[in-house]
């Protein structure tokens, strides 16, 4: 069953992040340390979103002593999804200016 609530803050900002230069490849650390979330908050939401085909997800393999990397970037459905919540996002603040709600 898929589930219609809104993103949460955190994947906002991760989906943010990665729409800032949709085409290039980001590690996994690199972006974690850019939105200021660990690997268990992190992950579990680069996951969903690639579930989801938001995210197009890869692996660099190791070189010499370093582990494989876990690479991701924004989909064309990511790029557009970002889109519509910046969409969104505008069209509220249109309607609800924060003056006013900071007066009431």
């Amino acid at each position: 069953m898929q589930r219609n609530r809104p993103p949460s803050p955190q994947t906002v900002n991760v989906l943010r992040a990665l729409a800032a230069d949709p085409a290039r490849w980001r590690y996994g650390y690199d972006l974690g340390t850019q939105v200021n979330l660990k690997s268990g908050s992190l992950y579990p939401i680069l996951v969903r979103l690639a579930d989801r085909g938001l995210l197009e997800t890869a692996w660099e393999p190791g070189v010499d002593s370093r582990p494989p990397r876990h690479l991701c970037r924004l989909t064309g459905a990511g790029r557009d999804f970002v889109a519509a919540l910046a969409a969104a996002r505008s069209e509220r603040s249109a309607t609800h200016p924060r003056h006013l709600l900071s007066e009431a």
